[in-house]
């Protein structure tokens, strides 16, 4: 599932490129939108929330879109050739110059602008809000902190707890926090962990890769994610990889056993 950085800047290049702009074609693919013709109306502009998509149109309505495990938004000139097959588009967005189209997106749905919050107010604080206080953190390190019994790696994919992090992050996290992605939530400092999340997504928000080791050298991205063959970064130990979690939250789960003390599977 896209990271909350990833859903970040698919929603700026989508505002740089529809924004201000009218609608040529708005067409969806969609058992439940199928019938809902767009085309006239303006593009007002488009923001996030965590993982969760909004572009705003004129007339008070909102396009939501969550891009789940394989969803995807490509913006292409007007007229250019589409880098994935037209049966996966789910949504086209046409302006004068650009094509906005939404490849596998299965959440969609169109609600009242003013109704946004009500598909977001469940989440804890985004990570990524460009608004963010100490309050903010503060609610995070609260929301962390309300269960110390639950393993660290499966209380940073709840959304309801820091809006905007996936396996990726979460992996990296334990690592640079030295614990195993199992450790108890109540060994860790909630406002060290905010912080840290914070500070990463922040890092990799404005651009494709995502880094989290300040290296940006191909194999060199990251401590642990998928180096199961190259090893730790840096210890250069074997990287072991297990699964955390049950049924829609299982996620393999990467970690150095010599980096990272700690309770983890046997293995």
């Amino acid at each position: 599932m896209p990271e909350g950085d990833t859903v970040f800047l698919a929603g700026k290049l989508l505002d740089r490129a529809l924004a201000g702009k009218t609608l040529l074609r708005g067409e969806f693919r969609h058992p439940a939108l199928a019938t809902v013709d767009l085309a006239g109306r303006d593009v007002l502009g488009v923001g996030t929330v965590g993982k969760h998509l909004f572009t705003r149109f004129s007339g008070d309505l909102t396009l939501h879109s969550h891009l789940r495990m394989d969803g995807t938004w490509r913006i292409y000139p007007a007229g250019a050739k589409w880098g994935f097959p037209a049966h996966h588009a789910r949504v086209i967005l046409t302006t004068q110059d650009a094509q906005a189209i939404g490849f596998r997106l299965h959440d969609l749905k169109l609600v009242a602008t003013p109704e946004e919050k009500t598909l977001v107010e469940h989440l804890g604080p985004d990570l990524l809000d460009p608004e963010w206080t100490d309050a903010h953190a503060e609610r995070g390190a609260a929301a962390l902190a309300a269960d110390p019994d639950r393993e660290l790696g499966l209380a940073l994919l709840d959304q309801r707890v820091l809006a905007g992090i996936g396996n990726l992050y979460k992996v990296e996290m334990a690592f640079l926090l030295k614990v195993s992605p199992w450790t108890q939530v109540s060994e860790v400092d909630p406002a060290k962990v905010v912080a840290l999340g914070r500070k990463l997504l922040l890092a990799n928000a404005w651009r494709h890769e995502q880094c989290t080791t300040g290296d940006l050298g191909r194999g060199r991205r990251n401590w642990v994610y998928e180096r199961s063959k190259q090893g730790c970064f840096r210890c250069g130990g074997r990287v072991q990889v297990a699964w955390q979690g049950h049924d829609v939250q299982r996620r393999p789960t990467w970690f150095c056993p010599r980096c990272q003390p700690g309770p983890h599977p046997a293995g």
